[in-house]
């Protein structure tokens, strides 16, 4: 009994993380987006550096993934 609560609570804990990670990406790619459309529009040129600033918050997704992979793996529930 206790074996198979310790399984759910850290299977709880990965989804968490990945929760947690898009969570805080899309918060943060929806201020970065419409910001980043402004920029676009006054200065087309700066694109590149938009599409930069838009992609850096995924990495919140993968860190997450990492820690739930980390997880998982580590309570041996794969």
């Amino acid at each position: 009994m206790a074996l198979e609560l310790a399984a759910g609570l850290i299977a709880l804990g990965a989804g968490l993380a990945i929760a947690g990670g898009a969570i805080g990406t899309g918060l943060a790619q929806a201020g970065i987006g419409s910001a980043g459309m402004g920029v676009i529009a006054e200065k087309p040129e700066e694109f590149g550096r938009v599409l930069l600033f838009v992609a850096i918050p995924e990495t919140l997704v993968i860190f997450g993934f990492v820690i739930a992979i980390i997880l998982i793996l580590g309570a041996e529930l794969i």
